[in-house]
């Protein structure tokens, strides 16, 4: 039986998908909801102007233990994982030998002796076996029993602490245990939309209890993983397997800022050489906004040229951003196109459509910073 003829694996939360009137689709060999009956674009506006409340249970939560783990971990991401402090959570990419980004990952800090990572889903398990085969002084565990829901927008934090009281004060990027509707669990102030909020890990079996009781606050929505989508696109963060991936490094990918300064100087990472290269000398290209002149979505794999019609770049996630209410996409052009405002062409249906290179984000990240 091939990967495409396997069954679809499910969340804790599928049920409640169903009853929600999700339309159930294949991703990263589960079955998700791609949106809910109010449809792709109410759902992103909603999560822009109240809460909403996503599953991403389908996304690796993995842990790893042992008499010095962030020092383990550093051979691995270019990020400065030593000087994490305790309860505190960083953004990071695994790399390989020529600088290629393997996956993207959160690492939180939870004690000297333990780390938390949530990774993507259709990389967990070659995450987790690169983990083992790498970190063999440590013990690292998959958890496989615990389910992770997103609440996000400007009223997440509001709503939120009506359920959870101790998560006032919660600043962003900070890992924290208490209960959330007397159900213990250990929540993030992060997410994927640009917008504020919580990832939060709650056991499995009480999933379901945690997510009705987040639906029943007003102002929540259910929303799907078109809306996600939508959101992480008009936030310029990268999807890993459009954006970015074992073909980019982290500075074409425009997330130079992973890499601590004592990184930069040090290296002992995987590929050190050609970032430390390309951070001093400049990649030959990198990963920019794409704003379409018209209506026209130009979507991944869509040909960038310049205006006499030589191939430059590729679209790599594009679509119509609704809060911008047109057109946005990111891709790869030559660094001397990758300065904002510079026109561009974009190939899509046959026909050559003007663009400009944008700055990214398409719509401001409004992350709570204490």
């Amino acid at each position: 039986m091939s990967d495409s003829d396997a069954p679809l694996l499910t969340t804790p939360l599928d049920a409640l998908h169903r009853e929600l009137g999700g339309k159930m689709v294949p991703f990263a060999g589960y079955a998700m909801p791609v949106q809910y009956p109010t449809g792709i674009l109410t759902e992103h506006l909603h999560t822009r102007e109240a809460a909403g409340l996503f599953d991403v249970s389908h996304m690796g939560q993995v842990v790893i233990e042992g008499d010095d783990p962030a020092a383990a971990l550093e051979a691995l991401v270019p990020g400065d994982v030593i000087g994490l402090g305790l309860g505190k959570t960083r953004y990071s990419v695994f790399t390989d030998t020529n600088g290629g980004i393997l996956d993207d990952l959160m690492i939180s800090r939870l004690s000297p002796t333990k780390l938390f990572l949530v990774v993507n889903a259709a990389c967990k398990h070659a995450d987790f076996k690169h983990l083992k085969d790498w970190l063999a002084g440590c013990d690292v565990s998959m958890l496989n029993d615990r389910a992770l829901l997103a609440l996000q927008g400007p009223k997440a934090a509001e709503l939120f602490a009506t359920l959870a009281p101790a998560s006032a004060g919660h600043e962003f990027m900070t890992i924290r245990e208490y209960e959330v509707a007397g159900i213990p669990c250990l929540v993030t102030r992060s997410g994927y939309t640009g917008e504020d909020g919580f990832e939060i890990s709650v056991p499995a079996e009480r999933s379901e209890q945690l997510a009705r009781a987040l639906l029943a606050l007003p102002g929540v929505k259910p929303i799907g993983l078109g809306a996600r989508d939508s959101l992480r696109l008009e936030a310029g963060l990268c999807l890993y397997g459009s954006d970015i991936d074992t073909t980019t490094t982290p500075v074409e990918g425009g997330i130079r800022w992973i890499i601590g300064k004592r990184r930069r100087e040090q290296g002992g990472f995987p590929g050190a050489a050609v970032i430390q290269r390309q951070l001093a000398e400049g990649p030959t290209r990198l990963r920019v906004g794409i704003k379409p002149d018209g209506k026209a979505p130009a979507r991944a794999h869509t040909e960038i040229t310049d205006l006499d019609g030589n191939v430059i770049g590729e679209i790599t996630s594009g679509g119509f951003g609704p809060s911008v209410n047109g057109p946005v996409a990111m891709g790869y052009v030559p660094a001397a196109f990758a300065q904002p405002g510079t026109p561009v062409k974009l190939m899509v249906r046959g026909k050559a459509l003007d663009a400009k290179v944008a700055a990214l984000p398409f719509t401001p990240h409004r992350y709570f910073k204490g």
